[in-house]
């Protein structure tokens, strides 16, 4: 380990401990806003089943939702799951480990907010239109706008840095 590495990196005066605790808070903030997007999407998605059109639905859109229901309750269980590992791993001086095993919990859920949206979606855009080639043509197009955001440009960010260098991950 580089003396860069151990003291959080080039421009940084920080102890591993410092670095840590910065990481974790940096970690927070950004799955506090997929939290509650996933808690909101998935309680709508809990009471559609509860709407009188619900039963008119042919069968694959009730396929679809209940696919949905379940992907939205993988995306916000594991999008919660990084504050109860710290519950209980807090004083055990686990920290970087946690934030490495959180760090992944996070982008799992990432993967099934995007899963859980795009799926919300097409089955919207199947009942709103009733045009099943529109639907799909449009949840695709939503899907390929996720990727390109979400994996894309952060790959170009990065091997488009100063001096070609890639920065070692921090989690």
């Amino acid at each position: 380990m580089t003396d860069d590495e151990s003291s959080g990196g080039p421009g940084r005066d920080e102890t591993p401990e410092e670095r840590a605790d910065r990481l974790w808070s940096e970690m927070l903030q950004e799955v506090r806003v997929c939290q509650t997007g996933a808690q909101i999407l998935f309680g709508f998605l809990l009471s559609v089943v509860f709407t009188p059109r619900f039963p008119t639905l042919p069968e694959f859109d009730r396929h679809l939702y209940v696919a949905t229901v379940f992907l939205g309750a993988l995306a916000t269980g594991t999008l919660i799951a990084p504050v109860a590992f710290h519950r209980l791993l807090a004083g055990h001086g686990l920290k970087p480990e946690l934030i490495r095993v959180a760090g992944r919990l996070i982008s799992l859920g990432l993967v099934l907010l995007a899963l859980t949206i795009t799926a919300a979606l097409l089955l919207l855009l199947r009942t709103a239109t009733g045009l099943s080639a529109t639907a799909w043509v449009l949840t695709g197009a939503a899907a390929v706008w996720f990727c390109v955001c979400w994996l894309v440009l952060p790959q170009l960010v990065l091997h488009r840095r100063p001096n070609g260098r890639r920065a070692r991950p921090s989690r």
